[in-house]
C-alpha cells in the first residue's frame, strides 16, 4: 500500500509517497542527507544544486560499482554451478 511520508532533505520539508515501510523511508532520508553532508563538507559554501548533483554522482558511482560486483558474483556462481553439475554428470556416467 502506498503511504504518504514527510521527510526533510537539505532543510526542506517534502511530502513523498512510497510503498516502503516508514523505517525504510527514514533510512533513505538519512542516507541522502549523509551523502549531501559529505559533499557539503568537501565543497563549503557551494551552490545547493551543485552539491545535489555531486551527491547524486557519488551515489550513482557506488550503485553502478555494486551492480558490477553483483553481476560478477552471479557469473562466478553460475560458473561454479555448471562446473559442479559437470562433475556430478561425470560421476553418474
Amino acid at each position: 500500500m502506498i503511504a504518504s511520508h514527510r521527510i526533510c532533505i537539505m532543510g526542506r520539508e517534502l511530502q513523498v509517497r512510497s510503498s516502503a515501510a516508514p523505517e525504510a523511508v527514514n533510512e533513505v532520508e538519512s542516507f541522502v542527507n549523509a551523502k549531501l553532508a559529505e559533499v557539503s563538507a568537501a565543497v563549503p559554501g557551494g551552490d545547493t544544486q551543485v552539491m545535489a548533483i555531486l551527491a547524486l554522482m557519488n551515489i550513482a558511482e557506488a550503485y553502478l560499482a555494486a551492480m558490477r560486483e553483483r553481476d560478477s558474483l552471479t557469473s562466478q556462481g553460475e560458473a561454479t554451478v555448471r562446473r559442479l553439475l559437470g562433475r556430478i554428470e561425470q560421476d553418474l556416467s
